[in-house]
Parts: C-alpha cells; sequence; structure tokens
C-alpha cells in the first residue's frame, strides 16, 4: 500500500505544482494587464483548489503509511526526527508547509468570489496564490524527486 500511496502522491504533486504556477502565472498577469475576470480565470482558480485538496488527502494518507512519518515519530522519537535534518524535513517541514499550502489556496479562492470586480478579485488570488507556491516551492523535497 505504502509504495502505491507514494506513487501517487509523487505524480499527483507534478498536476499540483504545474496547475498552481499556471494559475498563479495566469493571475498576475491578468492583474498587472487590467484584464476582466472571465470563467476560464474562475475554472482555473476552481481547479487548482480542487488538486490541491486531493494532494493533502494522498499526503494525510502518505504520512500515516510511511515511515518517513508518523511511524518515524513512534519508533525514532520525535527528538530524534528533529536532529535529523532529512527526517525533520519528511516529519515536520513538508506536512506543515503543504497544509499552509492547501490553507493560502483556500482562503484565496473564498476570500475572491466574494469581490465584485476583477481588480480585487485577481488582486486576492494573486496574494494568496503567489504565498502558496512559495511555501510549497520552499519545502518540496527535490532530492527525491527527480
Amino acid at each position: 500500500m505504502y509504495t502505491t500511496v507514494q506513487f501517487v502522491h509523487s505524480y499527483w504533486a507534478y498536476l499540483a505544482l504545474i496547475i498552481l504556477t499556471i494559475t498563479t502565472i495566469n493571475v498576475l498577469v491578468s492583474y498587472f494587464s487590467g484584464k476582466e475576470f472571465a470563467a476560464r480565470d474562475f475554472r482555473l482558480a476552481l481547479f487548482t483548489l480542487i488538486v490541491s485538496h486531493i494532494q493533502l488527502l494522498i499526503g494525510i494518507v502518505l504520512y500515516f503509511v510511511s515511515p518517513l512519518g508518523a511511524k518515524a515519530i513512534a519508533s525514532e522519537g520525535m527528538s530524534a526526527a528533529m536532529k535529523d535534518p532529512n527526517l525533520r524535513l519528511y516529519v515536520v517541514e513538508h506536512p506543515l508547509a503543504m497544509i499552509l499550502t492547501v490553507v493560502f489556496i483556500t482562503v484565496g479562492y473564498s476570500k475572491h468570489k466574494k469581490k465584485l470586480t476583477s481588480k480585487p478579485k485577481f488582486k486576492l488570488l494573486a496574494i494568496f496564490y503567489t504565498l502558496a507556491l512559495i511555501v510549497m516551492l520552499s519545502r518540496i523535497p527535490w532530492a527525491n524527486w527527480f
């Protein structure tokens, strides 16, 4: 089960990163160029929200079946996990950063729906999706991804 969940989590992460990057670039370009908010922009933001939430759910399952997640804390102890930079990345930093990423995406999406005009919609999406992208990029385990 572990290898299957890890496989799905790893490849869904590519989709999550690509769609978040595309959406962030789209809202930044649209905000600075003064475009009108269209159905395409709404769909992109919604698709980013859905993909990121699915990735989070897969990641939560992986955290509990992986030897580098909750099992590492149970076997090694939290103090040992915090002393090992690689283990700390998987046990604490990566999960926390990805939860923050999904929170930023969710807050940005929720707040943009309440605005009535294009400029504030793009501004909120640009702020929150850019923050989400920065946090996501900061804690991806790049060594294991390539």
